[in-house]
């Protein structure tokens, strides 16, 4: 990996603030977006337990990856966090602080568009600090059982993401397809509305585990055999385009802005977050060879 650029970093200009139900808990919660000085990066903190512990949205703190990003120790952690990070690394907010009085953000419609219409109100401001642009000379390849994500070198600036959605013969989900050339406008109006998904087997299976049971099909996309069941879509593609979502916010968790084209093939969380850890011990090992390091 390389540098190849740099950016002034950013945060919010004010705090916003989002309340809602988790979708995994079911509890009423509400999420502080503060602003953070350079250089902090995107962290959760837990006001509602002692001490208020900090878990920084970072590769390391990842400690799930069943059907949602989680990250810190599951007494003092948060989990279904990749949302409230695609609002914000979409937007381009480098470094803030989301305080919670729960263990997850608030679910809203499955979607990011809360958290994006919130950010917006609060607004951005420069900060004196630079933030890297990485890219890579090569494919950067994670795989596993058929699923791949990677990222391929690009002669063009800034940051693709191409998702291929296949469920397999005989879904209720048809194959499909959506690339978004990541810029806050076309993050807005692309993908942040699209909604999180499932089918009816597997909105079963998470209601018998205990999660989600207070969800219906009219608060997220539930697919049965003749499409969406009790809902309608906000786009043909709008499954494809959540998994674009979602690639967005887990790999926030690098911590720097990345050129290239990712390209994904029914990957989920698990290798986002593999992807990203990835990237971020290449470019720490880059880092540590540069010449300004040697010589420091």
């Amino acid at each position: 990996m390389r540098v190849i650029g740099y950016r002034q970093q950013r945060t919010l200009a004010g705090p916003a603030e989002v309340a809602g139900v988790g979708f995994v808990a079911g509890r009423r919660v509400t999420a502080r977006f503060l602003p953070a000085p350079a250089d902090t990066g995107l962290a959760f903190r837990r006001t509602d337990l002692p001490g208020a512990p900090l878990v920084p949205a970072t590769p390391a703190a990842v400690t799930g990856t069943a059907r949602r990003t989680s990250l810190g120790p599951p007494d003092a952690g948060v989990t279904l966090v990749e949302h409230a990070l695609a609002a914000l690394a979409g937007l381009r907010v480098d470094n803030c602080v989301v305080e919670l009085d729960g263990p997850e953000p608030p679910g809203l419609d499955g979607s990011a568009v809360g958290f994006v219409a919130a950010l917006a109100s609060a607004g951005a401001t420069l900060q004196t600090a630079r933030r890297p642009v990485w890219t890579v000379d090569e494919p950067c390849v994670v795989t596993a059982g058929g699923a791949t994500v990677a990222l391929h070198p690009s002669d063009r600036d800034g940051l693709m993401v191409s998702y291929r959605l296949d469920y397999g013969p005989g879904a209720p989900i048809p194959p499909q397809a959506h690339t978004l050339e990541v810029t806050p406008e076309n993050f807005v109006r692309e993908v942040a509305s699209c909604r999180t998904f499932l089918t009816e087997a597997e909105a079963h299976a998470l209601r018998t585990a205990g999660v989600g049971r207070h969800v219906t099909p009219a608060d997220v996309l539930v697919f049965g055999r003749r499409g969406p069941v009790g809902n309608r879509l906000r786009f043909a593609d709008e499954p494809a385009r959540h998994k674009v979502l979602d690639l967005v916010g887990d790999l926030a968790l690098c911590g720097f802005d990345l050129a290239g084209h990712v390209v994904a093939y029914r990957s989920g969380h698990a290798l986002n977050a593999r992807l990203a850890a990835e990237l971020v011990r290449a470019a720490a090992t880059r880092a540590c060879r540069s010449p300004m390091r040697r010589a420091a």
